[in-house]
């Protein structure tokens, strides 16, 4: 064997005993709980309150979609201007979340939602509804 051969065969790592696979790099494998104790490290040096009471929380995004968290744990630290929504995320249409999501939609929200509306075809009353009923009834 050549000397460049052989310096580049040492140069890898090797992962486990004799007669195993040579591995370019060592894959360290982060577990969930150990971001989740990081995080939770930072928020409590921003000094966060745990904030009860709340049922749900909607994001909704400028293309229409909502990431809905339903019973989040939610806390804040006013004074740093955060806010830590952590729990279970669906991500939905805002069709999907009418007519409960109204009262929560601002300015811009409504404008987009028009938009989506005119996107639909009108559907025009074509028949008497009341006619249709009694002949239902008989």
């Amino acid at each position: 064997m050549n000397q460049e051969k052989l310096a580049k065969l040492q140069a890898q790592v090797r992962i486990g005993g004799k007669g195993t696979a040579r591995r370019k790099k060592k894959v360290v494998h982060k577990t969930a709980t150990a971001d989740d104790k990081k995080l939770q490290g930072s928020l409590k040096k921003l000094a966060v309150n745990n904030i009860a009471g709340i049922e749900e929380v909607n994001m909704i995004k400028d293309d229409g979609t909502v990431i809905h968290f339903n019973n989040p744990k939610v806390q804040a630290s006013l004074s740093a201007n955060t806010f830590a929504i952590t729990g279970h995320a669906e991500t939905k249409q805002l069709t999907e979340m009418l007519p409960g999501i109204l009262s929560q939609l601002g300015a811009d929200s409504l404008t987009s939602l028009r938009k989506l509306a005119e996107q639909f075809p009108r559907q025009y009353l074509v028949e008497n509804f009341d006619e249709a009923s009694k002949n239902e009834a008989n």
